[in-house]
């Protein structure tokens, strides 16, 4: 029974357009599998209707309620101002026919929808407003837009549904400077770029409220404009009055509008299920649909999305939980009682994304600056803790700045949530913060890494890095760093940002990978990558953690030695080839050594750059070198130089002031085949082949009473390769524990074991993992040193030994063509997209996808491994420090090194089990050593 409207009751006004242009752009493009209608906007205009029925419960829910929209077309402001607008694109083509079906949605749900033509949704929400507050009722506008903020005042208040934030007088004052009766005032003479109102030039908001304050209202400051001092802004006042009393009356709200109803017929009114469950059924809304009728309690009608003919077909359309990205929709925390309210939101959800701030990107060494929160998408805050005053510049002051908690107050307060069983910590590389939170004495767990999703799902497609997966995912561009801190010499650090700058920015990513979590987490099972994701991916994070933070010891003297024995060598070698060229020379200049091998000695395989330059990749010097001893030396030359530059002085900078150690960060996504990569230090990479590339591992020490122990998996591409392609020989000879190598070598050349030489065995061991690589003839006699035709034979015989080596490469190519992707025996998709193409690509990719599975294989095994031996050594006096390849690095108590080895070494040969049962054994080297080089 309807209820004449007056005290006591409370009306709700929804900026409909607001609402749906949110919608829109949150969402990637969405269509309608039936007939391919777009419907993205719509989608996320009745989730976000829907949630706000839902959150309207209580004692302070609405009585009268109404959507309230522009009309198509143009507005009286048009005959008062025929540029009013005028900037404005046309909406976007896959908009416009969603505009009468978002009208249709609101009237589905039982909710008042009005339009005026002539009049814009403002002025009809600026009538009801006035209306509503003269009838001694209350009003609620939801909405953020500020040309709304001229009405708040004596029972009018805003509600900014992003921030979940009520905005009254005081909010009106900090966003322009003078109370709500004065802003149409400061608005005349700050113009609106947007909407192409003019106002004074060279006029902002904040210099509009200074003017207003002075002089009390627009008319009286216009009136005396001869009083400013300032010549510019005087001249401006008296040349534009005209202008700027026009602006005046383009933004100020019509109140007094004619309605066509009443306050009465927007009383508040339960949605009609049938026809709520018939608008949702025929936009083929399944999970929105499936969601409100349990929630009504009716049966969710059968949705025939079957495609008509020449429809475009998105597939399902599932109703993500998204908003429109909106940097003035975060909140600032400044207190204990601020704060709270993010930790209950987490235990109220059961989960929470988090990612922290610091000054710098080395874990072990920056400051935490504040740590954001999200636990509802388009909901996030930023807690800031360490900020600077005066922080514009690198020299700023280091007085903190004002408004921020106490960073061991916030902590103590976010430690129990954070280390809490029951929440689920949501980040984007998650290990980087977990590792910030345990050096302040927070252990964070369980977790979720969006990026880890992503790679689990979609390894080889695209990168992982939070940018490209919103740009890809949500359609969304963050906010660049770079914008913030700048770049070069004159970059800052995160501390002498803005709070009100980093807040925007900071709560912006925890709101991000919070909607990749929610978009991206569900897609495993679709993938059926579930096992990869929570057994391989997600555990290894905590695992890598530890060793990371461990860091391994380095010697600084050692290097520094090495050093200056790089650089003796470098300048003998220097002064060799000034002697073998007949003149000096710039030795590090490609130009010239080319001028000298190619004009000069008048070598033949020289090849010009597009400048004209000679070029001398090391594969052209490689040629070279067996014959041309300046060619060698020059390889010599460069080989030392990298050493120098990238590992004996750069690993000292690396060294950590405090704990004497080098602490490398390891990147799970960063080879498609799940192999990690090392960086900051990258101790994956250090030459190995040189007698000078090993001494490097010397400077790697074991702490006093200590030693490390080195555990290297035996050939586990071969084995993996010999139990993929199913050879018996090779499987035999495994089990059998005999020389693989060897054994090769006596089936491919009819040369008895009794009879091999080191030089035959050399040549089926470079067969043997070249095949692994899909080595071409070319490749295997660079590698060998003998004629193509010879190493094409080799290749050839090597198939003919092995003919099901053959099968396996052309299975799965055939298999990677069909599917665009690869699998490990462990079920990791390894994606070639590329697969099909043509010409030089198509060789390349081919040879990736038949090494991928292999290799993806053996790194799925070192990973298992890896998550397993903490739980294996926990009793014992150990540590695991380093990841190489297919080699792990401990160190240990001396007297406890061989208790060790034996339990480290069950782990790693069992590690395949029991998910794979290999009839090929996994085997496992192990050494000790007070050094890297002796261990290994």
């Amino acid at each position: 029974m309807s209820t004449e409207f007056g005290k006591g009751c409370h009306l709700h006004l929804i900026d409909g357009s607001a609402f749906i242009f949110r919608a829109y752009h949150a969402l990637p493009p969405l269509t309608r599998k039936s007939d391919g209608l777009p419907i993205g906007a719509v989608a996320g205009f009745c989730n976000m209707l829907h949630r706000y029925v839902e959150g309207n419960t209580g004692p302070d829910a609405p009585t009268h309620v109404a959507v309230i929209f522009d009309h198509s077309g143009k507005s009286f402001r048009n005959d008062m101002y025929d540029l009013y607008k005028a900037n404005r694109p046309p909406a976007p083509e896959d908009l416009r026919p969603q505009f009468p079906l978002t009208r249709d949605a609101t009237r589905a749900f039982n909710i008042a929808c009005k339009e005026i033509e002539g009049f814009e949704a403002d002025d009809i929400i600026a009538t009801l407003a006035c209306q509503a507050r003269e009838a001694g009722g209350r009003c609620t506008i939801i909405s953020s837009d500020k040309d709304l903020m001229q009405l708040v005042g004596d029972g009018v208040e805003m509600l900014d549904a992003m921030k979940n934030k009520r905005i009254d007088r005081d909010g009106v004052f900090e966003k322009f400077g003078v109370g709500p009766e004065r802003v149409v005032d400061v608005q005349a003479l700050a113009g609106d770029s947007v909407d192409n109102v003019p106002g004074a030039p060279g006029i902002g908001i904040k210099t509009a409220a200074l003017l207003i304050n002075e002089f009390g209202d627009l008319e009286s400051l216009l009136d005396r404009a001869e009083e400013i001092k300032q010549p510019k802004r005087r001249q401006t006042l008296i040349e534009k009055r005209d202008q700027i009393e026009l602006s005046k009356r383009l933004v100020q709200l019509d109140c007094e509008m004619e309605l066509d109803f009443t306050l009465d017929d927007l009383e508040v009114k339960d949605p009609v299920s049938e026809e709520l469950m018939n608008f949702l059924a025929e936009m083929e809304f399944r999970t929105l649909t499936k969601r409100i009728a349990e929630q009504l309690g009716v049966e969710a009608p059968v949705i025939n999305d079957t495609p008509q003919q020449g429809a475009s077909a998105a597939g399902e359309v599932d109703v993500p939980e998204d908003l429109p990205f909106d940097p003035e929709a975060y909140a600032w925390v400044k207190d204990a009682e601020g704060l709270q309210t993010w930790i209950d939101a987490a235990y109220k959800r059961g989960y929470v994304a988090v990612d922290t701030e610091t000054t710098g990107l080395d874990e072990m060494r920056v400051d935490l600056v504040g740590i954001c929160l999200s636990s509802e998408a388009g909901q996030a805050c930023y807690v800031p803790l360490t900020h600077k005053a005066g922080s514009d510049d690198l020299f700023g002051s280091d007085q903190l700045a004002e408004g921020q908690m106490d960073l061991e107050q916030a902590l103590a307060m976010l430690k129990p949530m954070l280390e809490d069983e029951s929440i689920l910590k949501i980040g984007q590389n998650m290990k980087y913060d977990a590792k910030i939170f345990s050096r302040y004495g927070i252990e964070v767990g369980p977790i979720d890494d969006t990026m880890l999703l992503s790679y689990a799902l979609h390894a080889g497609i695209h990168g992982h890095g939070m940018d490209a997966l919103s740009e890809r995912y949500l359609n969304h561009t963050p906010i660049p760093i770079k914008s913030l801190l700048g770049s070069g010499k004159s970059a800052i650090t995160f501390d002498r940002v803005p709070i009100e700058d980093a807040v925007k920015y900071a709560a912006e990513d925890a709101d991000i990978t919070l909607r990749l979590w929610q978009k991206l987490k569900p897609q495993l099972h679709q993938e059926q990558v579930t096992t990869v994701y929570e057994k391989l991916e997600r555990p290894l994070v905590h695992v890598l953690k530890d060793m990371e933070m461990t860091g391994i010891k380095v010697d600084r003297d050692v290097l520094s030695r090495m050093s200056n024995s790089f650089a003796q060598k470098m300048a003998g070698y220097e002064a060799e080839l000034y002697e073998l060229a007949g003149h000096e020379f710039n030795v590090q200049s490609p130009a010239q050594v080319g001028k000298i091998l190619f004009e000069e000695m008048e070598l033949e395989g020289g090849k010009k750059t597009k400048t004209g330059q000679w070029s001398t990749p090391a594969d052209v010097l490689e040629d070279l070198a067996n014959e041309h001893t300046f060619a060698r030396r020059v390889l010599d030359y460069r080989q030392l130089q990298k050493l120098k530059s990238t590992y004996t002085d750069a690993l000292q900078d690396h060294i950590h002031p405090d704990t004497g150690r080098v602490h490398t960060s390891y990147l799970q996504s960063g080879a498609s085949t799940g192999r990690m990569a090392s960086n900051d230090p990258n101790l994956q990479n250090i030459p190995v082949r040189s007698e000078e590339g090993r001494k490097i591992r010397e400077a790697f020490v074991a702490d006093e009473g200590k030693v490390l122990l080195s555990l290297d998996y035996s050939q586990i591409e071969l084995r993996i390769l010999a139990e993929m392609a199913g050879i018996d020989a090779l499987k035999q000879a495994f089990k059998d524990g005999h020389d693989i190598h060897a054994m090769t070598a006596s089936e491919m050349f009819d040369v008895p074991m009794s009879e091999m030489t080191p030089e035959i065995r050399r040549q089926a061991k470079a067969i043997n993992f070249g095949v692994i690589y899909g080595i071409s003839a070319f490749g295997l006699a660079r590698n060998l040193h003998i004629p193509r035709g010879d190493a094409q034979a080799f290749i050839t015989r090597y198939f003919e030994r092995f003919p099901g080596i053959r099968t396996y490469m052309d299975d799965t190519k055939a298999f990677a063509k069909e599917n665009l992707y690869v699998q490990t025996l462990f079920g990791r998709k390894i994606h070639m997209p590329e697969i099909n193409a043509k010409g030089p690509r198509a060789g390349f990719a081919q040879r990736a996808a038949i090494n991928a599975p292999i290799q993806g294989t053996a790194a799925d095994v070192i990973r298992r491994a890896m998550i397993r031996m903490p739980d294996a050594i926990k009793d014992l006096p150990a540590k695991m420090l380093l990841q190489v390849h297919d080699e792990l690095i401990f160190e240990v108590a001396e007297d406890a090194a061989d208790q060790v080895i034996a339990v480290a070494r069950e782990v790693m040969e069992g590690a395949a089990a029991p998910a794979l049962h290999m009839s090929v054994p996994l085997v496992v080297d192990a050494g000790r050593g007070a050094n890297w080089a002796e261990a290994h």
